[in-house]
């Protein structure tokens, strides 16, 4: 550490205000609204940025007695929603989003590109290099110190060509060959999709690609990830456009080892209602249980699915959801705290003092600053701000 104060100074500056953090500490709120970002952390320090923000990137001390966050050198790459990130050995590498290449393109693409954070010298680069196939909503796990692993992810040709050709027709002037350019894309099964169902290795010492096995689960997007050395949990997601699964999984990669094994679904709603599943959520751990809170989907989708109706969502509205989960005990319980409002989108870390949920979007689509704590206490949950 005291060399990494030596070459950048101001991280060094609130990483020396280290202290244990109690369940009482208030939580700074971003210095502004951030959804679709990255986020990644090292050791007590956690990062979020780009999406909402633009180039704009942060870091806090969650072991600091006074939290605040920093901001850092801006991303030298294109504005890019729903990028994945992980850090490792001391360096942060973005992979894939979406985005427009220049500002003047008339649509978004999914892109290619790895950008790499310098977390001692506060600088950004570029990798020569590109992902092997589209990561949009994918998810990522540093397994050890030059190996990253990325699940899921759209398919690149497919929504690359989706987005240039509803973009090229004029919705106003022709609304019956715009909608059945949607209707055409979104009646399909999950599996004509083709998202990305290997699980991607990203070997930072080599600049170099390679997979580990595929998954036997139907790939998905926006599934929340928690990992404990080893073994990652999967957290629901979706497995089509508009389409959830309430499917909780975990994978343990020892070397060339791949282990999946199933975990209890979310649980219906205590209503009776069929778990939709939700994608975007917020997920960590806190007193040796799992925390899964808000994400979005859409309410009846499922059971259009499941009645053969692939184009799930049509005439659904979006829900953004309140509602926390705990695990524990090889059990999912409902939680009796809500949220204060309905978020997905956003970033959240698992700190000894609990889960903390940063940014993400509302209910209106709000990008949102707001930064929360999930505490599990007694079977239930706590929020604090």
């Amino acid at each position: 550490m005291k060399k990494s104060c030596t070459r950048f100074a101001m991280v060094c500056a609130f990483l020396s205000l280290s202290t244990s953090v109690t369940a009482q500490q208030l939580w700074p709120d971003l210095p502004q609204p951030i959804k679709n970002g990255i986020s990644a952390q090292a050791d007590n320090i956690v990062y979020v940025g780009l999406g909402a923000a633009g180039q704009s990137f942060y870091a806090m001390n969650t072991a600091s007695s006074h939290p605040q966050w920093q901001k850092l050198a801006d991303f030298i790459g294109p504005t890019t929603d729903q990028a994945t990130a992980a850090a490792i050995n001391g360096k942060i590498y973005i992979f894939s989003g979406s985005g427009k290449a220049t500002v003047t393109d008339k649509s978004p693409i999914i892109f290619d590109s790895v950008y790499v954070y310098d977390i001692n010298n506060n600088t950004w680069s570029k990798q020569n290099t590109r992902t092997p196939v589209g990561l949009l909503g994918a998810a990522a796990y540093p397994l050890n110190q030059t190996e990253i692993a990325i699940f899921g992810g759209y398919n690149k040709p497919q929504f690359d060509q989706y987005l240039s050709a509803i973009t090229t027709i004029d919705k106003q002037a022709d609304p019956k060959k715009w909608q059945q350019t949607v209707t055409d894309f979104m009646e399909r099964a999950p599996e004509s999709y083709h998202w990305n169902q290997a699980i991607q290795i990203y070997h930072t010492d080599s600049n170099s690609w390679s997979t580990k096995g595929t998954s036997p689960y139907l790939a998905n997007c926006g599934a929340a990830l928690v990992g404990d050395k080893d073994r990652i949990t999967l957290i629901s997601g979706e497995i089509k456009p508009g389409l959830r699964t309430p499917i909780v999984k975990t994978v343990t990669i020892k070397g060339d080892d791949v282990n999946w094994q199933s975990l209890a679904p979310l649980p219906d709603a205590a209503n009776g209602q069929l778990q939709e599943g939700v994608a975007g959520a917020y997920a960590g751990t806190n007193q040796g249980s799992l925390i899964v809170a808000g994400g979005a989907n859409f309410v009846g989708a499922r059971a259009k699915a499941e009645q053969g109706h692939w184009f799930a969502h049509d005439g659904l509205r979006k829900h953004w959801s309140d509602d926390i989960y705990t695990y524990h005990g090889d059990k999912w319980v409902l939680a009796s705290t809500k949220l204060p409002q309905g978020l997905a989108y956003g970033a959240s870390f698992s700190t000894p003092a609990g889960v903390l949920m940063v940014g993400g979007e509302n209910a209106k689509g709000q990008p949102q600053a707001k930064v929360y704590l999930l505490r599990y206490e007694q079977s239930d949950v706590r929020i604090i701000d």
